[in-house]
């Protein structure tokens, strides 16, 4: 008996992924989290009229989604201002992801980030062979002139940058991400991951044409609109590159009940309002909380903020693993300098209470 014959790439891959859901981590502590903070997810919930559309939608169900989304981009085109055929949807941004990298990355090209950006582009990028090359940030900001420094230095066929960032919340405005454009080489694309730009104080989202052949951006359902559950994403591009992706992507991918959901959530403006207030408040709040322990928090562009331990990452995993015990889910950077930070979503009233209670404990055990 044999086993399967594996690719040499694939051998070659630790069999890890990304993140550590939260729900895997209260098996592990036999209970379940007081507080949810650290997967950047809508506490205040999607729209009544979205959850009204799923509903109906479940008794369609043993239809196929419609491939290729149809009526959804059509609205997305409303709301983006550009033509349909700029618009794809995708299995959230993770999935978007994943289809880009297919499409431009094999073994040994050239991809830069930022050293400590979002994980999950960067698994993406090994799964298919790539060549990862990393910036540091700047005063816990993206530096997109060191980033396109390095796609030039590299011969990069792709750069990643977040705009507002993830995990630190920091942002640029969207005439500097413009700016800099100037400077990016010839044949590399730009994937600009704007999943929390509802958030962002206004001129954050970058005014470029959808046609622009340099860049593709990609946003999402799963933070403002409340449905990361559902896993519905989309990008905006040029067309061309728009339809390259029909060459990979499962038809199929997007369930009809995710399409239905989005579609009632994009056009509900007055709750994706109230949850950008909700979050606003969230973050003060949060803020406050931190400096009632002597902490800082740094200034958020998203629905989560980032807190200062006032040490090293050593010492900011101990204020995890404390929180973690006393029933308070959060995460945190994984690189230095930005691990000195715990990432502490948004949440309700009642989770931010539970937040307020245990930091003093968390922080004093931390210390001790």
């Amino acid at each position: 008996m044999t086993a399967p014959r594996y690719t040499d790439l694939v051998q070659s891959l630790p069999a890890t992924v990304p993140f550590v859901g939260p729900e895997e981590q209260e098996r592990a502590r036999g209970a379940p989290f007081r507080a949810r903070l650290g997967a950047n997810e809508s506490l205040f919930g999607p729209s009544p009229a979205a959850v009204k559309a799923m509903q109906a939608e479940v008794l369609e169900i043993w239809k196929y989604g419609e491939p290729s989304s149809y009526d959804l981009r059509q609205e997305l085109a409303r709301h983006m201002r550009v033509r349909p055929e700029n618009i794809l949807v995708g299995e959230g941004i993770d999935g978007l992801l994943g289809n880009l990298v297919r499409l431009l990355i094999g073994p040994g090209d050239a991809v830069v980030t930022s050293d400590g950006a979002y994980p999950t582009f960067n698994y993406h990028v090994t799964g298919f062979g790539g060549a990862l090359h990393k910036v540091p940030y700047r005063d816990d900001h993206e530096d997109p002139a060191a980033l396109f420094g390095k796609a030039k230095e590299v011969n990069a066929k792709l750069v990643y940058l977040a705009n507002p960032d993830n995990p630190m919340g920091t942002w640029h405005s969207g005439e500097t991400i413009v700016a800099a454009l100037d400077d990016l080489p010839e044949g590399c694309l730009l994937l600009l991951d704007e999943a929390y730009v509802e958030f962002a104080p206004q001129g954050t989202a970058a005014p470029i044409e959808a046609n622009d052949p340099r860049i593709i951006r990609m946003r999402t359902f799963s933070k403002a609109y409340g449905m990361a559950g559902a896993r519905i994403g989309y990008a905006i591009g040029a067309p061309d590159l728009i339809r390259s992706f029909d060459k990979i992507r499962n038809h199929f991918g997007m369930n009809r009940v995710a399409q239905a959901g989005a579609l009632a959530a994009l056009q509900d403006a007055a709750w994706l309002t109230h949850v950008q207030e909700q979050v606003a408040e969230a973050r003060d709040r949060i803020t406050g909380i931190a400096a009632d322990n002597g902490l800082g928090a740094l200034p958020s562009a998203t629905n989560f903020v980032a807190v200062d331990c006032g040490g090293d990452g050593a010492f900011a995993s101990r204020v995890l693993e404390e929180l973690v015990a006393r029933g308070v889910f959060v995460r945190k950077p994984f690189v230095t300098p930005q691990d000195r930070c715990i990432r502490i979503s948004c949440g309700r009233v009642q989770d931010l209470d539970v937040l307020a209670e245990t930091l003093p404990e968390a922080l004093a055990a931390a210390r001790s």
